[in-house]
């Protein structure tokens, strides 16, 4: 069976990148990979294998045009309103807290940021099928 290991995105500035994953969601690099033109960041933390992989292109100095196909990486914390407040108090601009109600019962709590790219990241309570 496949198992999903890693999601990638393009990032202009590295450190800026690396200081906003470690500040809002703990991930450290877990290795980091310089070739000749670009380097590749993995970043990961103790609550999952799954990693971000931070690719840098080194002759890049314009940010990304995200266009409009790209949705959203997704994080599930255990307390999504005491993260909402914790993002919120390090100016890390947390969407507000929103709830999603289906058949009477409520599937989703949760808020979006957006790192320093602009790449949308979902917060979500966890449980249900957000473990």
């Amino acid at each position: 069976m496949a198992k999903a290991i890693h999601s990638m995105i393009r990032v202009l500035d590295e450190q800026r990148s690396l200081a906003f994953y470690e500040t809002a969601f703990g991930l450290k690099v877990a290795e980091r990979l310089a070739f000749e033109g670009f380097t590749l960041v993995y970043l990961s933390n103790g609550d999952s294998e799954f990693e971000l992989e931070l690719t840098i292109n080194h002759d890049r100095t314009e940010p990304y045009a995200l266009g409009d196909g790209y949705g959203h990486l997704a994080f599930s914390v255990d307390d999504v309103g005491a993260e909402h407040a914790r993002f919120d108090s390090l100016g890390l601009s947390p969407t507000s807290l929103k709830e999603l109600t289906l058949e009477g019962k409520p599937p989703a709590r949760f808020f979006f940021v957006q790192d320093p790219d602009g790449y949308k990241i979902e917060v979500l309570q966890r449980g249900g099928r957000y473990r």
